[in-house]
């Protein structure tokens, strides 16, 4: 299990690295091999890489499993490639956290001064066509020793072994540096943990097979850069961090709010189920960031005090323009409609104010608190409601819940 998230944690490092200088590198996993990057879809992949850990790091020898079936990997990736010309080769990359032997062809096959393809090729013949070799990498040496001279030359030259690679566990400040955040930066552990979050979920369609739906081919280092930005700008100044993706809510969840104050105040105002599950999910994300905040906290609870009360203040002015019209002879049909109004009035006014004055926050942040301040219509000394006469309808909706029980 850690070797596959270390493939997708590897992934990440790479990408991240090339960001800086080539932003349309593009990645793809578990296609011709765990990780390669093609600047264009249709083209010869740039460059093949295999990722091989090892909780103990210890010594990569010439026998290894992880080589000789890193090295048949590649093999059976260039025969599906057509078997590509010198010039459209790509590199070939083992990235391990073993280190390689001192004088072993996996050392010679390192990016160093000491690298030397003709002796590492020598040295690889000998082992492949050693009969007392390992029996575990048997097809591997000999699937090797089956390409023509010419050809090996070619596998051998396009290799390069990137030996005592971090491990698992090691990985983060490595990552970090490649990401562009500073270990001096308050929020550097969440900024990591909130891209990998995203990264995460990338690696998942990047591996997707079966549903198209779901599935991506490539992902770019530019979309990784504008990721970064975008996640480091909500960590910004005044800005409160954003950790919360909105999605539509299960039935399951809808289905739990039901009972609730909030539900009834749409109802009130004849709200249908689409709609209400619209708003719904406002109200149950705002709650979840809310609580987010607090709990590392981002904001205080004075403050978030603070933010209902300028809410409620510009709710209030909403609430008795637009029902100052309103008399005892009203319809319930009329009341309504002036409900709605105010519901949509509202929700405009509080899509457009932040959780912090001075601070960028999400629209749907202002909306669900509002849905919020709603909900505690009867209890809140200052309550908030839709309906014209929902004061009326909080107490029996109170009378209602207390017989109930």
């Amino acid at each position: 299990m850690t070797g596959y998230l270390y493939q997708c944690e590897l992934a990440l490092l790479e990408l991240a690295e090339r960001s800086w200088q080539d932003p349309a590198a593009e990645l793809r996993m578990e296609v011709l091999d765990d990780i390669e990057f093609l600047h264009d879809a249709g083209a010869t992949p740039a460059e093949l890489l295999q990722s091989k850990h090892r909780i103990e790091a210890g010594s990569l020898s010439e026998t290894s499993k992880d080589v000789w079936r890193s090295i048949a990997s590649w093999i059976d990736a260039l025969e599906k490639l057509g078997k590509p010309v010198t010039e459209s080769m790509p590199l070939l990359r083992l990235v391990t956290t073993q280190v390689a032997a001192e004088g072993s062809f996996p050392y010679l096959l390192r990016n160093t001064p000491q690298r030397d393809t003709g002796l590492a090729l020598a040295r690889m013949e000998e082992v492949a066509a050693d009969a007392d070799g390992p029996s575990g990498t048997a097809g591997d040496r000999t699937k090797f020793l089956g390409l023509t001279p010419a050809r090996r030359l070619r596998l051998v030259e396009a290799m390069v072994v990137c030996d005592g690679a971090p491990v698992m566990s090691d990985l983060d400040p490595k990552l970090a540096r490649a990401l562009g955040i500073r270990p001096t930066n308050e929020h550097a552990d969440a900024i990591l943990d909130q891209i990998k979050g995203w990264w995460y979920r990338v690696a998942v369609q990047l591996l997707e097979r079966k549903d198209p739906n779901r599935m991506r081919t490539s992902v770019s280092a530019q979309e990784l850069a504008t990721r970064i930005e975008e996640i480091k700008d909500h960590y910004t100044g005044l800005n409160l961090p954003i950790t919360e993706e909105l999605r539509r809510l299960t039935e399951a969840e809808i289905a739990a709010y039901a009972d609730r104050l909030v539900v009834a105040q749409m109802r009130w105002i004849g709200l249908k189920d689409r709609t209400i599950s619209t708003h719904l999910r406002d109200y149950h994300h705002a709650r979840t960031q809310r609580s987010e905040w607090l709990r590392t906290f981002k904001i205080t609870e004075a403050e978030l005090d603070q933010y209902d009360r300028r809410l409620w203040n510009e709710w209030d002015h909403v609430f008795a323009d637009l029902t100052d019209a309103v008399d005892d002879d009203t319809s319930d049909v009329e009341a309504q409609s002036i409900g709605k109004d105010v519901l949509k009035e509202t929700m405009r006014v509080a899509a457009d104010m932040p959780a912090r004055r001075g601070s960028a926050t999400e629209s749907w942040i202002g909306r669900g608190t509002m849905h919020s301040l709603a909900d505690r219509a009867d209890t809140d000394a200052d309550p908030v409601g839709w309906h014209p006469r929902f004061d009326e309808l909080c107490r029996s909706h109170a009378c209602d819940d207390e017989q109930e029980q």
